[in-house]
């Protein structure tokens, strides 16, 4: 994988590129100090893997990941946690809070190296041939999945695709999130934000900005937090803390 590293401090950047060598063998292209002079970039090379600050001048993080080509995936790295919701509404790949986890780091690289594999593998689209009620079925690699929905524990967003994480397997299909919802029990799966569907059965605990199903942490969306404080916990409390 190629990527470059976004970020107006100098120290951050070099910071940056140091844990990026330490944890991973991915190819640095470029470092740069502004959204700007990397779209000028951009403009003549090929990039799968933005780590992009978000408070920058002229040009911030989240309006620079707008302008990104489709198969071009981000991980965001900032001192602010505020921005969470936002940047998985931009189908980031990870949210990482500065200074920068060694650990984290290393997960969100693998977790971009997985999914640039899967969208990139032809053979691997699956197609929803049929549903019933309780499971549908799902092509992948010349193969039929009958995947119950109780197996479900979520369905994450990631542009044109979704992913099926069950207890034991994923499985990515050309679908977006509200037409899969469609073909899913609507009284187990619950919209939590743009990017992402839970089975709330798995869910184990939450506050007011995310949700844990074990050790997965799914981002809450602002403009869906009222309806699964009511959905979910049955009970009225101050949602907007």
């Amino acid at each position: 994988m190629k990527c470059i590293i976004i970020d107006d401090e100098p120290l951050a950047r070099a910071e940056m590129e140091a844990l990026i060598k330490e944890v991973s063998s991915i190819s640095i292209l470029g470092k740069f100090p502004n959204s700007k002079t990397a779209l000028n970039f951009l403009e003549d090379n090929e990039v799968d893997l933005v780590f992009l600050d978000i408070e920058m001048p002229m040009i911030s993080g989240l309006e620079f990941a707008e302008q990104l080509p489709e198969n071009t995936l981000v991980i965001f790295t900032t001192a602010y946690t505020k921005y969470a919701s936002k940047s998985y509404e931009l189908d980031a790949i990870d949210y990482l809070q500065k200074p920068v986890d060694r650990t984290r780091l290393h997960k969100a690289i693998k977790k971009a190296e997985i999914y640039k594999s899967l969208l990139s593998d032809e053979t691997k689209k699956n197609m929803i041939e049929s549903n019933s009620n309780d499971f549908f079925i799902v092509k992948s690699d010349r193969k039929f999945f009958k995947i119950n929905f109780d197996d479900i524990r979520y369905i994450e967003g990631l542009k044109d695709y979704v992913v099926i994480h069950t207890e034991n397997q994923k499985l990515i299909t050309a679908m977006n999130l509200k037409t899969i919802q469609q073909k899913i029990a609507p009284q187990t799966f619950l919209r939590v934000s743009k990017s992402y569907v839970i089975n709330v059965n798995f869910v184990d605990s939450f506050d007011h900005h995310n949700i844990y199903l074990g050790e997965i942490q799914i981002p809450l969306g602002d403009v869906y937090k009222k309806k699964f404080f009511n959905i979910y916990s049955g009970i009225s409390f101050n949602y907007e803390m």
